[in-house]
């Protein structure tokens, strides 16, 4: 397994040209096709409310706006990736998460910045990694937004014996194969028996030699102690599954999970 397609979603934002950088490597490094892609909605969401009245001219204004401005984040993705070959560009005048959720069946990775409030030309921050790695059904690698290169000399897994920590384990391979490192890090009363040991050796029948690491309830909670743990032993990486599910238009995620996805001071490639 490897990864033949990686993408990305882009904006005009000032975290943009980095995250470019990330997924460019990435695909370099993987052989793989580069896909960058944009959403951006011509009207805002609060406007299609009940009884709004919006005139024709300024809907029309507002759709050639957001024409002109997807044509600019295109020409900056084909600046950027002028010397590759293998690269494809999509974009939509649509809602950004639902149009990544459509697109990623043709990706095998997916990197995204972690959340936080939108800004001018930043669309994207909209996306919300959590609810992205619940519905898209393909792994996410949510970078810092200041990380430009993945090396994956040292991964640290967080292990748990459920199917989103196998599956993540499973998605996280092709970075594993390529490790100086792997350390499956399971923590709790059960640690000794949550199946750490069995998927170092599932691991090794896949190339890659990883080593356990079971260590009793954690004092500051599991999350804090996996990114312990992680930044001790100088990983760049983190693989883990996320817990979460919709309620009443909510999302509602484990604690863990919630700690990664607001913490992570380092990548951190999540599956569900």
């Amino acid at each position: 397994m490897t990864f033949a397609s990686v993408m990305v979603p882009l904006d005009l934002g000032a975290s943009v040209a980095v995250r470019l950088r990330l997924a460019s490597t990435l695909a370099r490094r993987f052989e793989a096709r580069l896909i960058g892609l944009a959403a951006r909605q011509a009207l805002p969401q609060h406007l299609y409310g009940r009884g709004a009245y919006i005139s024709s001219q300024f809907v029309d204004q507002a759709s050639t706006r957001a024409s002109e401005e997807l044509s600019q984040v295109e020409a900056r993705f084909r600046e950027a990736t002028a010397g590759s070959d293998d690269v494809e560009w999509r974009a939509a005048k649509t809602d950004p998460m639902a149009f990544l959720v459509r697109q990623a069946r043709s990706a095998d990775l997916v990197v995204v910045n972690p959340y936080r409030e939108e800004g001018a030309g930043d669309w994207c921050s909209s996306i919300e990694p959590g609810e992205l790695v619940l519905r898209l059904g393909r792994p996410v690698l949510i970078a810092p937004p200041s990380v430009e290169t993945l090396a994956a000399r040292r991964i640290v897994v967080a292990w748990k014996d459920t199917r989103e920590a196998r599956r993540a384990v499973s998605d996280g391979l092709p970075f594993m194969r390529m490790a100086e490192e792997v350390l499956i890090v399971a923590l709790g009363d059960e640690a000794d028996w949550t199946g750490a040991g069995e998927t170092r050796a599932y691991l090794s029948r896949h190339g890659v030699t990883a080593t356990t690491v079971l260590r009793p309830p954690p004092k500051l909670g599991v999350a804090a102690e996996v990114i312990a743990i992680a930044q001790r032993e100088g990983a760049d990486l983190i693989v883990a599954g996320a817990y979460g599910h919709t309620r009443m238009r909510e999302v509602i995620f484990g604690s863990v999970t919630r700690t990664l996805l607001e913490r992570i001071p380092i990548c951190c490639l999540m599956s569900h």
